[in-house]
């Protein structure tokens, strides 16, 4: 099936980014027998910015803006990334091609001390990357301490244990594929902390005039439960211009009974520190779900989320 005999895949260089490109290594092997498909490690800015939250140097766009680069220069075929980094706006060359199946999109409790969220004592203090969680959880536990943690997630987890946090929130996804679950305490239900925006789930970038590319990728690793949910998300994070400096989250779910089958989105909004929290939900038919990112952002912006947005980003979201 190839008229193509190698396949060069564009990776961060952490932990997971590169167990995430082998994994996608191995699945186009499998498919393209005789095709011999490598990896390239892109340092990003990113990973270069460890001492600054994201939310004051950029937010999204930080991870993935140098592959991109080298995938427009033709020195890689196609970028694995982790879907939460990825901007709802991509240069015009490139798209979003295929999802595999998302893992699971829960927030995680690591604690060396405490067997769940609600066991920290008053004061404690929590180490996160996230305005998203920040706000969430304070929004339950006002007393606690958010403090900034940025690293690969073994460097996260160790701060940890030894003692610089009494707890961190990390996205379970990343532990589990890492082989770390026995390490997660307790997964946060959604409820208590709504997602982010694509977490757990893994994008395939690649240029759009490429033929055998796009129809490896298609065939080779698209989910398309995976694939219609969070594109739902991307568009209520896309309608509300968010990015990592307000906490913003939104999951998708696809519900089958009765012999069909919807799509549930739940979205919100909320302030820093949790003080103020916009959220609703919708379910609707799956072809709708990215019509429903937008109304649901439209729903929450009219509930109050746009004075949440205006102060953030000293100008007015609401009209287009």
């Amino acid at each position: 099936m190839s008229d193509r005999n190698k396949i060069v895949i564009g990776t961060r260089g952490s932990m997971l980014a590169l167990w995430q490109a082998e994994y996608v290594q191995r699945t186009l092997m499998t498919h393209c027998p005789g095709v011999e498909v490598t990896l390239t490690k892109i340092k990003t800015t990113g990973d270069m910015i460890l001492d600054v939250p994201l939310a004051q140097v950029g937010g999204k766009g930080l991870f993935v803006k140098e592959i991109e680069e080298a995938m427009l220069r033709g020195e890689i075929d196609l970028a694995v990334h982790s879907m939460k980094d990825v901007p709802t706006v991509l240069p015009d060359p490139l798209h979003l091609r295929s999802m595999p199946k998302r893992e699971d999109p829960k927030d995680a409790f690591l604690s060396a001390k405490y067997a769940k969220f609600a066991d920290l004592p008053q004061g404690a203090t929590v180490g996160s990357s996230s305005l998203r969680r920040q706000c969430q959880l304070m929004a339950v536990r006002p007393d606690i301490k958010v403090e900034s943690l940025r690293g690969n997630l073994d460097t996260r987890i160790r701060k940890m244990e030894e003692g610089l946090f009494d707890a961190v929130i990390l996205a379970a996804a990343g532990i589990r594929r890492l082989g770390w679950g026995d390490k997660i305490k307790e997964y946060i239900d959604a409820d208590v902390c709504l997602p982010a925006i694509g977490q757990g789930a893994i994008g395939i970038e690649c240029r759009k005039d490429d033929e055998f590319i796009n129809r490896v990728l298609i065939e080779a690793l698209q989910h398309q439960d995976t694939w219609d949910c969070v594109v739902a998300e991307r568009a209520f994070l896309k309608r509300l211009e968010g990015g990592c400096q307000v906490p913003i989250a939104a999951y998708a779910t696809i519900i089958r009974e009765g012999g069909g089958e919807k799509l549930r989105l739940a979205g919100l909004v909320g302030s820093i520190t949790g003080d103020r929290i916009i959220r609703d939900s919708m379910e609707v038919a799956v072809a709708d779900g990215e019509k429903a990112g937008v109304e649901l952002a439209e729903k929450l912006l009219g509930l109050g989320a746009a004075e949440i947005l205006k102060e953030v980003y000293g100008k007015d979201v609401t009209g287009y």
